[in-house]
């Protein structure tokens, strides 16, 4: 009797070794083919190369009832200056006394430059299905593209620098809504994923670096570039939250947080997604 239960004990136990087995060589399989078919998505090039370069155009297109460009806006590095720009958003401003992301830093400058309607811009920001991108993720593409390659290094020097990440911070814990969720149900915690969608750590210096850093994106799916604002905004309403204004200060404090997190990485965006 006592051979046969250690014979069952040793069968369960082989039994449980290539269960773990051949479930870690499932998730290793389908890791692999998410891999490949976002290689394939990448053979053709990226289609936002085609948005940054309307982008380009609208950045020295003089427009507004002021008749001016976007080339004497100051995204932190100097009127005019692109190239770096967005790897040190956001910050803070001192013509505002506030700390700004790009998108909220590009709506003061097409208001106050160029004499455009804000409330206007904030309602075409973001295209709806089937549009060509809006005049904002137009913008939001070039500045991007110009930061390609460089270091992500949020500043936290200012005091409202350091403000804003700790408010974000407490956004991305903070669990509320029907479902009870927060940003950290799904991106707190390692290894998880919805349907064939990593859904990485973003508490983690190294995955954060990797997600920050290919966003903005354009989305296959969509047909369109898809800005910061707009993926925070999803992800609210993904966790059934109330809506996430555009530009809101909870949006960027939010921005502040990830960025920060992500310090050191390299610049990939706009990134590609499916």
């Amino acid at each position: 009797m006592k051979k046969i239960v250690l014979s069952a004990l040793a069968l369960a136990a082989g039994c449980a070794v290539f269960a773990a087995g051949a479930a870690q060589q499932s998730a290793s399989s389908t890791e692999q083919g998410i891999e490949q078919y976002r290689e394939m998505l990448g053979e053709g090039g990226n289609p936002a190369d085609l948005i940054v370069m309307t982008g380009e155009d609208l950045w020295k297109e003089k427009r507004g009832p002021k008749h001016a460009s976007m080339e004497k806006c100051d995204l932190g590095m100097g009127p005019g200056v692109v190239k770096g720009a967005y790897a040190h958003l956001p910050r803070y401003f001192k013509d505002t006394g506030k700390v700004m992301d790009l998108e909220s830093r590009l709506l003061y400058c097409m208001v106050n430059l160029q004499g455009l309607d804000r409330d206007d811009i904030i309602k075409h920001a973001i295209s709806k299905s089937g549009e060509y991108s809006s005049d904002m993720e137009s913008l939001v593409g070039y500045v991007v593209d110009k930061s390609k390659g460089m270091k992500i290094e949020v500043p936290q020097s200012h005091k409202q620098e350091r403000e804003a990440y700790a408010r974000g911070k407490e956004i991305f814990f903070f669990r509320g809504g029907p479902y009870d969720f927060s940003c950290a149900s799904c991106h707190g915690v390692d290894g998880q994923r919805i349907r064939l969608q990593d859904l990485p750590n973003l508490t983690k210096q190294g995955p954060a670096r990797a997600a920050y850093s290919s966003w903005p994106a354009y989305r296959v799916s969509q047909g369109a570039l898809r800005t910061m604002q707009w993926r925070l905004q999803d992800c609210f309403r993904q966790q059934r939250m109330p809506v996430l204004k555009y530009g809101s200060q909870a949006s960027i404090d939010l921005t502040v947080f990830l960025g920060v997190n992500a310090k050191g990485g390299d610049m990939a965006a706009p990134g590609l997604k499916r």
